[in-house]
């Protein structure tokens, strides 16, 4: 009995709500203990530019970037017009301006009365504007059908379209020319317009687009409804089409208004579009860079306002392809 009376008694733990710290008035105490690690946290800076926040826009490295392309792109533009604008002697001078002169006009008149301006103006605004068109329609219709339509051979059909981009355009010209002579186009319009009244880029540009901008459900909605294949694509995707075929219609005007190897090989002197127009003003032994930039700025400006007009619609587009529902 006596060895167990000297035995001490094992101490229980109390289970109960802990109780808060004594407050001793000490107000060091009391900030150490209730914000030890907030303080900590909060008390370190966070480096200007070491991480973006949700609401932060682009800093000053990407509007620097920005700014340095914008004034690559004007670059050749403001060339054109600062030798427009001076007469035939100012790539010989010793001091090179910087501001334009005052001979644009004149200048742009010894244009219009060298080469048939306004005929080649008009030649370009209709290949350029019928093969655009033409561009947006075909490649849309074959688009929806290599994006929304089952049938066989579909996906080797649209790689040897793909590929055929990889085929050179100079390859084609001499069994193409041979046609339009036997056709009796050389030296017509439609010489340069047929050739080119669909792409493979546009086909492949319609097909990724409407892939995506179009749901499989709202195409057998409007079979259930009783549309046929042609008004579906009528009224379900070439509405769905247009910012992609805005984007499109852009690029292959541009591009049409711009080429002068095929329309220089096949419509010669007296028919032209504007780049061969302006390729006239090229002497054999003498080059007056005054009136080719001069001609080259006008040529510019409608493509300047056509942009203008259409900046929303280019921009839809873009957006439109990079951003993925």
């Amino acid at each position: 009995m006596s060895a167990l009376e000297e035995k001490p008694l094992p101490i229980i733990p109390r289970t109960g709500p802990a109780t808060a710290p004594k407050d001793d008035g000490d107000p060091s105490r009391r900030r150490g203990s209730g914000s030890g690690a907030g303080s900590r946290s909060g008390g370190r800076k966070r480096r200007p530019g070491s991480s973006r926040g949700p609401g932060r826009g682009p800093g000053w490295i990407v509007y620097g970037c920005l700014a340095a392309v914008i004034l690559g792109g004007m670059f050749p533009l403001w060339w054109s017009i600062l030798i427009g604008s001076h007469d035939s002697t100012i790539l010989s001078r010793d001091s090179f301006p910087l501001i334009p002169g005052g001979n644009f006009f004149s200048n742009a008149a010894a244009v219009i009365d060298t080469v048939p301006f306004w005929q080649a103006t008009m030649n370009s605004v209709i290949v350029s504007t019928v093969t655009a068109v033409s561009v947006v329609f075909f490649s849309t219709l074959a688009g929806y059908a290599f994006a929304k339509l089952r049938f066989k051979g579909a996906v080797p059909l649209l790689v040897f379209v793909i590929a055929t981009m990889a085929v050179p355009t100079q390859l084609g010209v001499v069994p193409l020319y041979q046609v339009m002579a036997r056709l009796g186009w050389t030296g017509e319009l439609q010489a340069v317009i047929v050739p080119g009244l669909v792409t493979a880029f546009g086909v492949f540009w319609m097909t990724q687009y409407l892939r995506q901008a179009i749901p499989d459900e709202l195409i057998e909605a409007a079979t259930v409804d009783g549309c046929s294949m042609i008004r579906t694509f009528w009224h379900v995707a070439l509405p769905a089409a247009k910012p992609a075929a805005a984007m499109l219609f852009l690029f292959t005007f541009v591009l049409n208004w711009t080429n002068f190897f095929w329309p220089f090989i096949v419509l010669g002197p007296q028919n032209p579009t504007l780049p061969v127009a302006l390729q006239q003003l090229q002497a054999a032994h003498f080059v007056d860079y005054s009136l080719v930039l001069a001609g080259a700025t006008m040529a510019t400006v409608p493509l300047l306002i056509l942009f203008i007009f259409t900046g929303r619609q280019l921009v839809s587009g873009i957006m439109q392809g990079a951003v993925k529902q």
